[in-house]
């Protein structure tokens, strides 16, 4: 494992603070709807800064740390598009005006970024504590991978996670936005509005997605630092990456696909290197260069699938994929739900 000084852990969180404050100032500042140029520019500036901050891994911590960063990276921001169907499904249940959708993406990344940072520390606990950890990830991913592919013309419910109904029972909820405020009074009376409960559905269902797209991190690197910062720079840019490719998601037919053979992937590299370290050394590992070309590759096949097949089949949509079958409500439960 790469010797991570703390003056290297404070340089990152501070610069990982200092981005997010500056992404927020820039879309809170002044609500607006983001137009293609915009979204372009910032998506390619987080990729730029992310890319920077790899070369520096690199050269400072040499080749397989920054091998190990670009592939975690790169497993991140992949897993992370289909954070970006469940987006486009919140925004609609919810009813979300344009100008608002760039707070609520912030405000449910910073609530991601801090519950995934709970998860790598427990996660690098765990691996340090022990051996069968790594077993234990692998078969958590094979069995997602297993599930997405299952449910992938399945819509998450995401009106129907714990947090959201919980919510729903503690305050009630406006039809007004309040002008983008979160929290308002109407008629005396303390209320939530709905870009409360949208931040709410993007943290809880963002943290069913770190329960897998972690474990894969994990299945490139044991080191705590390029895990968390492979994480946090694949966030940084969503909400610049949503706004960019918000029309092209549809056309990726074959995206669910594309990540549960990822998924599985990994999942078998990491039961190998369990295998490798506690029953024999003659089992073969996977290198993290093989992982990075074997992802790379993936996603580019499923891409160009995916754009040939809406091409001959011009009614085709994606779906966002589901790892689960979605409950059924009943009546009551319907009813409670309107604001």
């Amino acid at each position: 494992m790469v010797d991570i000084s703390a003056w290297a852990w404070a340089a990152t969180i501070g610069l990982i603070v200092v981005l997010f404050v500056f992404d927020l100032l820039v879309a809170v500042r002044r609500p607006h709807a983001v137009g293609l140029g915009e979204a372009t520019f910032w998506s390619v500036f987080y990729v730029a800064v992310a890319v920077l901050f790899g070369l520096a891994v690199w050269g400072l911590g040499g080749s397989t740390a920054g091998t190990e960063y670009f592939s975690g990276w790169i497993v991140e921001k992949s897993l992370s598009i289909d954070n970006l169907f469940v987006f486009v499904i919140i925004f609609s249940r919810f009813g979300v005006p344009e100008q608002y959708q760039q707070k609520a993406l912030l405000f449910g990344i910073a609530a991601a970024l801090v519950l995934r940072t709970i998860l790598i520390a427990v996660g690098a606990a765990a691996i340090s504590l022990f051996s069968f950890t790594f077993l234990f990830f692998g078969l958590v991913l094979i069995w997602t991978a297993v599930q997405l592919v299952r449910h992938r013309k399945e819509e998450p419910d995401v009106e129907d996670t714990w947090l959201v109904r919980r919510a729903r029972r503690i305050l009630p909820v406006s039809t007004d936005f309040h002008g983008g405020r979160m929290l308002a009074h109407e008629d005396g009376q303390r209320v939530m509005t709905p870009l409360l409960l949208v931040f709410i559905a993007i943290g809880s269902t963002d943290l069913l997605f770190a329960l897998d797209s972690i474990p894969a991190v994990f299945g490139v690197t044991e080191e705590p630092f390029i895990v968390f910062s492979a994480n946090a720079f694949a966030l940084l840019g969503l909400r610049a990456l949503f706004f960019l490719i918000e029309g092209l998601l549809e056309r990726l037919v074959y995206l669910s696909i594309g990540l549960s053979l990822i998924l599985a992937f990994i999942g078998v590299k990491l039961i190998l290197l369990f295998l490798h370290e506690d029953v024999s050394h003659s089992i073969p590992e996977i290198p993290t260069p093989l992982s990075l070309c074997v992802i790379l590759l993936i996603l580019v096949v499923t891409t160009i699938a995916s754009l040939l097949r809406v091409r001959t089949h011009p009614d085709e949509r994606a779906q966002a994929g589901s790892l689960r079958k979605p409950r059924k409500k009943s009546r009551s439960e319907e009813e409670s739900k309107a604001p």
